[in-house]
């Protein structure tokens, strides 16, 4: 498994990740034991990066991440990282109250059963707050020794660099695949400017840039894909042609169409890392394989043929799901 910096002074991790989320039933139903196995299979497979959050599940994600670590024992074989500031109060979504994220990270720390977090992200920013007060509730909890490494999710560049004027950040997150490409224009070049991490999630682009995509029959079960905007017909099914081609791309080249869109993201700069998450280990080991191919100019190219900028039909998220990111072009 290769492995990268998690932001220019942050811990070596494994450069794929692994996303939590899919501990809870966001993505259909997640039981704890199986969540407990896929654990077991990253550190089969080297992946040393945990990625959940205070919101996912309400606790749960992070709540089965502690238990297994309890049940391990000894030293953490992952570096952890969590987030704060979503919020399930409809009259104040996004949170980043000072005691409010004081409470949270003590929460995390107590479901997850460590000592300090290894890389807190600010999950989503509270308007009523100028990032620069934001940044400096964040300092004080590296301060206090709870957190090691200060992150920020769906931020623009121009507000990564004023965070970064107050504390330096470690990592940001965002959505990156073959077909959410928006970083490619200013984030990914501050994250290298500042020595900061480009963590991507959903990088197989919520299935669809994988051999087994959502059909029209699975989405209508999953309460975000169903309203959004690349899961609704005819988007769908123009996103799903495109797929097709992707999946014979990569059955032409000998790997799973999984494994070419991970190796296309980090390879896209060595500060890149990718988070995907899923309930299947044969899916996880699909994903891992990727960490390992090296692409071609030539595959690349191919690449770009069947997929060219632009390909996705609809937007990655719903008027309603934007609320929150950051959109800076």
């Amino acid at each position: 498994m290769k492995t990268r910096k998690l932001g220019r002074n942050g811990p070596t991790v494994s450069a794929l990740g692994y996303g939590a989320m899919s501990f809870t039933n966001f993505y259909g139903p997640a039981t704890d034991e199986g969540s407990m196995a896929i654990l077991d299979e990253c550190t089969e497979l080297g992946i040393t990066h945990i990625d959940t959050s205070n919101v996912y599940g309400m606790g749960r994600s992070e709540t089965v991440i502690g238990a297994w670590l309890r049940q391990r024992g000894g030293e953490p074989p992952f570096a952890i990282a969590t987030k704060v500031g979503i919020t399930a109060d409809p009259d104040q979504r996004f949170n980043n109250d000072p005691s409010h994220m004081r409470g949270a990270l003590d929460a995390s720390l107590t479901r997850l059963g460590v000592e300090a977090i290894d890389l807190y992200y600010v999950h989503r920013r509270d308007q009523r707050f100028e990032i620069e007060e934001v940044a400096e509730t964040m300092a004080s909890f590296v301060k206090e020794g709870k957190v090691k490494a200060v992150g920020w999710s769906e931020i623009a560049p121009s507000s990564l660099r004023r965070a970064h004027a107050v504390h330096p950040v470690a990592a940001v997150q965002s959505e990156y695949s073959l077909s959410t490409r928006a970083p490619e224009l200013g984030l990914i070049q501050t994250c290298a400017e500042l020595g900061a991490a480009l963590v991507a999630f959903s990088p197989v682009g919520r299935a669809l840039l994988t051999d087994r995509p959502h059909s029209a029959e699975s989405v209508a079960d999953l309460p975000f894909l169903k309203v959004n905007p690349r899961f609704i017909e005819p988007n769908l099914g123009a996103n799903l042609e495109y797929n097709a081609r992707f999946r014979e791309l990569a059955a032409d080249l000998g790997v799973a169409a999984a494994s070419l869109a991970i190796a296309w993201v980090l390879q896209r700069g060595d500060h890149v890392h990718a988070i995907p998450g899923t309930r299947s280990i044969a899916h996880l080991r699909e994903l891992a394989a990727g960490a390992d191919l090296e692409l071609s100019a030539e595959t690349l190219a191919r690449i770009d043929a069947v997929l060219p900028v632009g390909w996705a039909h609809g937007d990655r998220y719903s008027v309603a799901q934007w609320a929150g990111p950051e959109c800076y072009c």
